[in-house]
């Protein structure tokens, strides 16, 4: 048995991981499969790629279809960085067009944190323990 993240996106899923893989050190796309003539979605586009975001395997679904639902920060990322410095430069990086939930400080459980949803609206807790 194997559990792995599904992020769902309309449109928006190559921009996210080629975003997620040069922002995440150690990531990269594991295998991408497009639209071709006669799918659902527009020809060329994503349909389904698996990437290693940070090490963690995790699917992403270019939806053709629009649903009246998108992603909760009730499920988000997490992500514990080794320094400071890499935590500051994906927290820039994520939170650029994107909301804080809980900007970057020391919470007591963590020396810096930050809990913020990103421009696609995934929501990521980047941590330095």
């Amino acid at each position: 048995m194997k559990v792995t993240p599904f992020l769902m996106f309309e449109g928006k899923a190559e921009e996210a991981m080629a975003f997620y893989c040069e922002t995440i050190p150690e990531s990269r796309v594991l295998d991408l499969t497009r639209y071709g003539a006669g799918e659902d979605g527009p020809e060329g586009t994503v349909k389904l790629a698996r990437a290693s975001i940070g090490g963690t395997q995790v699917m992403i679904f270019n939806s053709p279809v629009h649903h009246a639902f998108t992603f909760t920060p009730s499920v988000s990322l997490f992500v514990d960085c080794s320094t400071e410095e890499e935590l500051e430069g994906i927290v820039e990086a994520l939170s650029k067009d994107g909301t804080f939930l809980m900007p970057t400080g020391n919470y007591g459980f963590s020396r810096r944190f930050a809990w913020l949803n990103d421009r696609f609206g995934v929501s990521w807790q980047i941590n330095l323990p």
